[in-house]
Order: C-alpha cells, then sequence, then structure tokens
C-alpha cells in the first residue's frame, strides 16, 4: 500500500511538475494540464493514461485499476486504489502520467537520472508481477 506521500516522493524532483490543492483534491500539473490528481480522501489516485489502452488495463487487473466517472471518459484518465498499489507500479504509473504531457525532450534527458532508460508505459498483459 502507497500513500500521496509515497506519491509526492517520486513527483517532487520531475520536472515542470507542480502540486495544487483544487477544490480541496490534491492535483499534480505539468502546466495548466494535470497528470496525476487524488479522490478527497486519498484512497483514489487518478492518472493520465492513453485512452486506447485503458479498457485493457481495467481489465487486466480489475482490483487495481478502474475507470472514471462517466464525465471523464473524454480525457485520458484511469483511475487506482492507492491501497492496492506496491511503490514500484506506483511508481511506474507516475512516471508514465508525467511522460505523457512533457515534451520528449524534458522526459528523455531526466530518465536517465532516475536510472531508467526508457519510458515504462504499462500495456495490458505487460506487468511483470501482481503488487503485494
Amino acid at each position: 500500500m502507497v500513500s500521496v506521500d509515497d506519491v509526492r516522493q517520486v513527483v517532487r524532483d520531475l520536472p515542470r511538475s507542480s502540486e495544487h490543492l483544487i477544490a480541496d483534491r490534491l492535483k499534480f500539473r505539468v502546466g495548466k494540464i494535470v497528470y496525476l490528481a487524488f479522490s478527497r480522501d486519498e484512497t483514489v489516485m487518478g492518472f493520465a493514461f492513453p485512452k486506447d489502452e485503458r479498457d485493457a488495463l481495467v481489465a487486466s487487473d480489475p482490483a487495481i485499476f478502474h475507470l472514471p466517472r462517466q464525465s471523464d471518459l473524454r480525457f485520458n484518465w484511469v483511475q487506482a486504489w492507492l491501497s492496492e498499489l506496491d511503490e514500484d507500479l506506483m511508481t511506474e504509473l507516475v512516471l508514465d502520467a508525467w511522460r505523457i504531457v512533457v515534451p520528449k525532450k524534458v522526459w528523455s534527458a531526466h530518465l536517465p537520472s532516475l536510472g531508467l532508460g526508457r519510458p515504462a508505459v504499462i500495456r495490458a498483459g505487460e506487468r511483470r508481477s501482481p503488487p503485494g
């Protein structure tokens, strides 16, 4: 299980990222684009994710992932239960969400400093092992 503070540790050094409290909800943005947000009770983490892959992600592990409410389906967005995430999966989701909203030159320059050679982008069926 991860917490919002665990997520902050991953996000804190990401270029162009900023933290905001909007309508009592914690959100992380690059410019005006939100790539990560939490429910008011901090039990759900929403994150940027390609629309064309989100149904497969949710189907791959519905105990962890779920779609946002109907009105938010127009966005590139998926949600996850924080209680079901381990630190590795959370880190992968956060970095991939951030990578979606920054220019390639920004993430490609920053990833080597994290010890990553290329972005991970979770695809349905590609998870190495379940959390826990």
